[in-house]
């Protein structure tokens, strides 16, 4: 049988194709046990008929070496079935161990990765608290509890208060602006054009600085 990969310490890992293998070779074994019963059936015996007359004598009625060639190899066969599930349970075993181990290690990989990102995020200074419908802040994506890392050229190491933005929106109408939120721990951008719409302002969105 192929085994297809190996591990750093030189086995071979049983894959999906070792084991549809294995359980091809079960069915096969199968199929020769059932054959060999139906040759006792054929002559009327079971395995454990006995092969000798009331005598003593060897029956004359069926084929003796049949019966026996037969019995013997459904005896090698079930050893031989009984010894492929053992590979099979084995194999099923391995692959579930392995599944669930890189499935542990896939988690604790995001996991490590999205407390790194947290650590790497720089502070808000500002946050998103109301955003109207249909104005030019809702169509950019902009959302309620937004914090804002980046407005324009306004970030979190030049910040003062909202006026700073208050400028860049009143410079920038009609232009995209590179607006950086941190929403539910994850970095997200997007580009706001500040406009005339229906409503008040040019974005539509009310903006709270945030108190370090």
């Amino acid at each position: 049988m192929k085994m297809t990969e190996e591990n750093s310490s030189g086995k071979s890992e049983i894959t999906m194709e070792d084991v549809r293998n294995l359980v091809k070779k079960k069915d096969e074994i199968e199929e020769q046990i059932k054959a060999y019963y139906d040759v006792l059936e054929d002559q009327g015996v079971g395995v454990e008929d006995p092969l000798v007359d009331e005598e003593g004598y060897p029956r004359a009625d069926v084929n003796l070496y049949q019966i026996r060639t037969a019995r013997h190899n459904i005896s090698c066969l079930q050893n031989d079935h009984k010894a492929i599930m053992a590979e099979i349970e084995e194999a099923l075993h391995q692959l579930h161990a392995r599944e669930k181990a890189k499935r542990e290690q896939d988690e604790a990989e995001a996991q490590g990765e999205a407390m790194e990102q947290e650590v790497t995020l720089p502070s808000p200074f500002a946050r998103v608290d109301a955003v109207t419908q249909g104005s030019p802040a809702c169509g950019a994506g902009l959302r309620v509890g937004d914090e804002v890392i980046e407005f324009g050229s306004v970030n979190s190491g030049n910040f003062k208060n909202l006026q700073n933005i208050a400028s860049v929106v009143q410079h920038s109408e009609g232009k995209p602006l590179r607006v950086t939120v941190i929403r539910a721990g994850q970095k997200a951008q997007m580009s706001l054009t500040p406009q005339r719409w229906s409503g008040r302002g040019l974005l539509g969105c009310n903006i709270v600085p945030i108190h370090r």
